[in-house]
């Protein structure tokens, strides 16, 4: 495996060093690597695709851990059940019940402010259906909390996971979903 990014003193990190060891294990055994940078700044928002396999959550954790990234990360309220809710919570998992209209954009945007340091991954297209749209909902988020995004792609086509670009959101939210949409476009997600 090659030498994973380095962070930046303002990134919110684990600190811990067990973690950082399995998450490299788990990426060498899976023959993942993992290239790009991080903004050295303490909040953003990573948005993460293509989104086509439960494999992703594997390779991103180990990302995450390997990397010592302290982040938090949506998924769907009926994953977070006995016996893993508590692991998923420990990671740093948020339970959204994608079925109802709650404010998340909102309360997102509040739970940035509250904090020193927050990092939050989304996979933006919501679902790992293929062909699924990418949601708006990441970006609205970013310029609410005024804060970049880092795209990460899932390349599974050379098993790597590419963080950057980064960039802040403009007031064309439309036009910055279809930039985003447009760079994930050529990168192979496990079932493209």
């Amino acid at each position: 495996m090659t030498a994973l990014p380095r962070l930046g003193a303002l990134v919110p990190r684990r600190g811990s060093a067990a973690a950082r060891a399995l998450g490299g294990l788990v990426l060498r055994l899976m023959d993942w690597r993992v290239e790009g940078e991080v903004p050295d700044v303490p909040k953003f928002v990573i948005a993460v695709a293509p989104h086509t396999s439960n494999w992703d959550f594997v390779v991103g954790a180990a990302t995450m851990f390997a990397l010592d990234l302290r982040l938090s990360f949506i998924g769907k309220h009926t994953l977070f059940r006995w016996p893993v809710a508590g692991v998923l919570q420990w990671m740093g998992g948020i339970p959204v019940n994608r079925s109802a209209s709650h404010g998340l954009v909102g309360e997102t945007v509040k739970a940035f402010a509250s904090v020193d340091g927050r990092i939050l991954a989304i996979a933006p297209q919501g679902t790992r259906k293929r062909g699924a749209r990418f949601r708006s909902g990441f970006l609205h988020i970013a310029r609410g909390a005024n804060v970049p995004v880092v795209l990460a792609s899932l390349d599974y086509a050379s098993r790597c996971l590419r963080l950057g670009p980064s960039f802040m959101p403009g007031e064309d939210v439309d036009a910055e979903l279809a930039r985003v949409e447009a760079f994930f476009a050529t990168v192979k997600g496990k079932k493209s």
